[in-house]
């Protein structure tokens, strides 16, 4: 009996550690660089690996501390509050932001657009080591953002 209930238990906790979700600590203080945004799982708006070196820099950087996110667009800074919620549910503030002139921007990907894609994430995760945030258009198509380090 005693056995079969220690076998029980390890099957419990195995199981838990095997379903538990990615650990918000993991994403928090670091600086994730956008590396693709696609809407509705097809259209690929941004793709890191295809800008120039000298284009690619700091744009499109994303960082959680304990309760605001801030990073880079292009070439804006941003920041907000957040407040997370159950199964990695995320509720975005409205995001501020500097108000300078772009140079340069990618073609495809408009400053804009990715502060929009920001107040509107809804959900995070964490598949391998890249951070995943879910948004949507402001004509609720959806948008999947993924961030490398």
């Amino acid at each position: 009996m005693r056995k079969q209930i220690f076998i029980l238990v390890l099957v419990i906790t195995i199981i838990i550690s095997c379903t538990s979700g990615p650990k918000f600590t993991d994403v928090v203080g670091k600086e994730w660089k956008l590396i693709e945004v696609n809407v509705n799982g097809r259209d690929i708006l941004f793709d890191r690996n295809t800008l120039n070196s000298e284009d690619a820099g700091n744009i499109f950087t994303f960082n959680f501390d304990a309760q605001n996110i801030s990073g880079v667009g292009a070439p804006n800074r941003y920041s907000g509050p957040y407040t997370l919620g159950r199964e990695q549910a995320i509720n975005m503030s409205p995001v501020r932001s500097t108000m300078m002139a772009p140079l340069k921007q990618p073609e495809k990907l408009r400053e804009s657009d990715f502060f929009i894609y920001i107040q509107n994430i809804y959900k995070w995760d964490l598949i391998d080591t890249n951070l995943e945030l879910y948004s949507k258009t402001e004509n609720n198509a959806d948008v999947r953002m993924v961030f490398a380090l």
